[in-house]
């Protein structure tokens, strides 16, 4: 069949990533490990550790590591940083992150380090946020399969949400637990506080989640066609759990640590679960995060890049809508980035006083303490670099259903320039939700001139809206249905058009027709506004063989496209509310990869505009 072809074929192009080199990778200073360190002493349950006597361990924390039982028969490893001016016994609210990146010898390969100590994946937190002055504790807890905890990897499926669920009700019960929990990531660990959301436990005050995926399925799938990380990332994930413990370790740690040495059978199942295609299977079922929201009320602080190249913002509108609870948010045109991060001597976000925000966050839901600071609901910076406050998001003054013009493409790859220019096996390697290509190569070449006859079907062909009256924000999760005649790859993608021609791809996604007739997909949420005289440039057509984001499988199918209809929601910049901010610094980075200055940019043939009606 046609999705097992897609599959051989994509695997020669991923599989190398197998072979993995993290001891290359970067690693944030902060992180890295110091040569020459001077020796520590290590935690146990009962004898905690300060700075004085390990440097790993954080100003004003006393570390200690345990164990606790998951569900069927998974045994999880913890490090806890409690306040080291605090008696054993006193209580304290609890910060709890859970995931793959805390093993004692690094996140996702060995740091370097001389001596046994806890994780500094979030060592800026645990410090920017003044965590210990502020009598927090802080736990990080190995999800099955990594670190010191058994079990077999599960891709955030029923056996991770049961160790979330375990993870949270340990932290309430302890001795110097007030029963109140809050959970913190980015990345996978802000994933597993979505799942922890999602199961509606009642210790579970507050989730701060900076860059999550809302559906795991969208990581290596976009309806059905393959992205290039779906063998790559699975790869990545065995590493991490098979990194070998630190000499320092226990005898208890390194045997959890080992653990799939004596069940190969976790890796080879990691590896193939995956490949199912259908977001529907019961595989991908368990692991819709978006859908299973529904009902749920956790207050929840998220962050989120528009433009972000690793975990996109998918069904994250979904997740949104269904979620019921106190929402925060900064949403805007970055990368993969925390909001404390900083980018060429700036703030990777753009907007100061992140951890000050997130503490009177958790204040809020795990003390009881009133803000002294009115934060906004969502902050949000749109593409030209603004910040504004809204209660919620996405506020859509209006709605349209665009009719597109019908036409055809040949489903062939795109023009020869684009092709052999996708990621290559090094660029692949080492691909997990933190070592993700932070900026695909220019789209230029696959909007070069194609070498056919006069009058012959190209590659792609264009919808225009007519010029714009007064800027205009699409907002929110564009939408497409289409009749296609044949089968084969589609990829739709949306322009902000420039009077002079000059053109930005600001979003997009694709799918695999299966058979001829109707298709209805969504694209990415996005939050990007049309300048007054710009056009909306709508293209529809072929996967390109240069893409980053998707492995394309050519039918060389001519397909005509009738019946189009571009579903947005639309917003009217005139009643933004500004909140303080500045721009992203990735924004100009990716406008300068993502744009083209296109010939013969047609009239127009519908209009976008505010209706108040």
């Amino acid at each position: 069949m046609r999705l097992r072809t897609r599959l051989s074929r994509t695997a020669p192009a991923v599989a190398a990533a197998a072979t993995l080199i993290f001891a290359g990778s970067a690693v944030p200073a902060a992180v890295a490990g110091p040569a020459g360190a001077v020796a520590g002493t290590t935690a146990t349950a009962g004898d905690p550790v300060t700075h004085d006597e390990n440097e790993r361990v954080p100003e004003g924390a006393a570390w200690t590591q345990t164990y606790f039982p998951s569900a069927d028969g998974a045994e999880l490893h913890a490090d806890i940083l409690r306040p080291a001016h605090l008696g054993p016994n006193v209580r304290t609210p609890v910060i709890l992150s859970i995931g793959p990146y805390f093993a004692h010898a690094g996140q996702t390969g060995d740091e370097g380090w001389d001596v046994v100590g806890p994780s500094a994946r979030f060592r800026d937190f645990v410090d920017g946020a003044d965590l210990m002055a502020n009598e927090y504790t802080f736990v990080m807890v190995d999800i099955r399969g990594y670190g010191g905890s058994t079990g077999c990897l599960d891709w955030v499926g029923p056996g991770e949400q049961a160790d979330i669920a375990a993870a949270i009700e340990w932290s309430a019960s302890r001795r110097w637990s007030t029963g109140d929990v809050g959970m913190y990531g980015k990345s996978y660990d802000a994933v597993t506080g979505l799942a922890g959301n999602n199961l509606d436990l009642e210790p579970l005050k507050a989730v701060v989640a900076q860059e999550p995926l809302w559906n795991m399925y969208n990581y290596l799938w976009s309806n059905k066609v393959a992205r290039p990380n779906l063998t790559g990332t699975p790869e990545a994930y065995n590493f991490i759990a098979t990194m070998e413990p630190m000499v320092g370790d226990s005898k208890r740690y390194a045997k959890n640590a080992r653990y799939e040495e004596r069940h190969p059978e976790c890796l080879v199942n990691n590896l193939s679960d995956p490949n199912e295609p259908d977001v529907e299977s019961e595989y991908w079922d368990a692991r819709n995060l978006a859908e299973d929201a529904a009902g749920t009320d956790t207050p929840l602080f998220v962050t989120q890049g528009f433009i972000e190249p690793n975990t996109k913002p998918e069904d994250m509108e979904l997740f949104l809508d269904n979620h019921t609870g106190v929402e925060r948010g900064w949403l805007g045109p970055w990368d993969h980035v925390r909001g404390n991060d900083v980018s060429d001597g700036r703030l990777a976000m753009g907007r100061e006083g992140f951890f000050d925000e997130v503490m009177r966050f958790y204040d809020e839901f795990l003390k009881g303490v009133e803000p002294g600071v009115e934060d906004p609901a969502y902050a949000i910076q749109d593409n030209t670099g603004a910040w504004r406050a809204q209660d919620t998001w996405p506020e859509a003054d209006s709605s349209t259903r665009v009719r597109l013009r019908e036409g055809a493409y040949v489903d062939d790859g795109g023009p020869r320039p684009a092709r052999s220019a996708g990621p290559t096996v090094d660029q692949l390697d080492g691909w997990d939700m933190e070592n993700a290509p932070t900026l695909a190569p220019s789209l230029a070449p696959s909007l070069a001139p194609e070498s056919r006859a006069a009058g012959a079907v190209k590659s792609s062909y264009w919808t225009w809206s007519a010029p714009v009256e007064s800027a205009v924000r699409i907002t929110g999760t564009p939408s497409i249905t289409l009749d296609a005649s044949a089968v084969g790859d589609v990829l739709v993608r949306l322009w902000d058009v420039a009077p002079d021609g000059r053109a930005t791809m600001f979003d997009e996604n694709a799918a695999l027709i299966e058979r001829r007739g109707r298709l209805s997909f969504d694209l990415k949420s996005t939050d990007w506004t049309l300048a007054e005289g710009h056009q909306l440039g709508v293209q529809i057509g072929t996967i390109n063989d240069n893409s980053w984001n998707w492995v394309p499988e050519p039918s060389g199918n001519t397909v005509r496209v009738s019946g189009a209809r571009l579903s947005l929601d639309l917003q009217d910049p005139a009643g933004d509310v500004a909140t303080q901010g500045e721009e992203a610094p990735y924004l100009e980075r990716y406008v300068a990869v993502n744009s083209k200055t296109l010939s013969g940019v047609g009239r127009g043939s519908f209009h976008l505009g505010i209706s108040h009606s």
